[in-house]
């Protein structure tokens, strides 16, 4: 009888636990968190802030953030398209992800030109890009024209640094 009893409380008490279930849809509420899990500052989430983020790993081609240009020209040189497509393959592999793609120039030429050229500077970027996957959606090309330059002066060393366009991901 109290092995009768024994069997009965367990089949009762089993009945009355408690089923978890996983939830099938959950929305992620974290701030700047995309599909690659890390954060809007490139620190992994749930890792204190441990490890690189491949677009702050300094080892990384995906740090690299500007494609240079000869004086007067928005093609892009052979060395730069490796970096181009590797920022593609990531905008593919994180539908999330966005960037903005700054052109800039240096200072000489005539604003309305220097808008212009930079303009094809940023949209030669986009191209390549989306050739290699990334989708238009994920990309906004500008022209910032001479407006923003890294190096200030006149002559080829600050020049060829103002030549360029940026790579820039929203939310960092």
């Amino acid at each position: 009888m109290k092995k009768i009893a024994g069997v009965l409380i367990i089949s009762l008490l089993s009945a009355c636990a408690s089923q978890t279930t996983q939830p099938t849809d959950v929305e992620d509420r974290s701030m700047g968190a995309d599909s690659s899990g890390y954060g809007a500052d490139g620190s992994a989430l749930g890792s204190g802030g441990s490890g690189f983020h491949p677009l702050n790993d300094p080892s990384s081609i995906l740090s690299q953030r500007s494609v240079f240009y000869d004086y007067d020209s928005y093609t892009v040189k052979n060395e730069y398209r490796p970096l181009v497509i590797a920022h593609a393959q990531y905008l593919r592999d994180n539908p999330n992800a966005q960037v903005i793609l700054q052109g800039n120039t240096d200072d000489r030429g005539s604003r309305e030109y220097n808008l212009a050229l930079g303009q094809r500077r940023a949209d030669g970027v986009k191209n390549i890009m989306t050739l290699s996957g990334a989708r238009a959606s994920q990309i906004e090309s500008v022209s910032l024209g001479e407006e923003k330059p890294r190096a200030y002066g006149s002559g080829e060393a600050a020049w060829s640094e103002n030549r360029r366009t940026d790579i820039l991901y929203r939310g960092e």
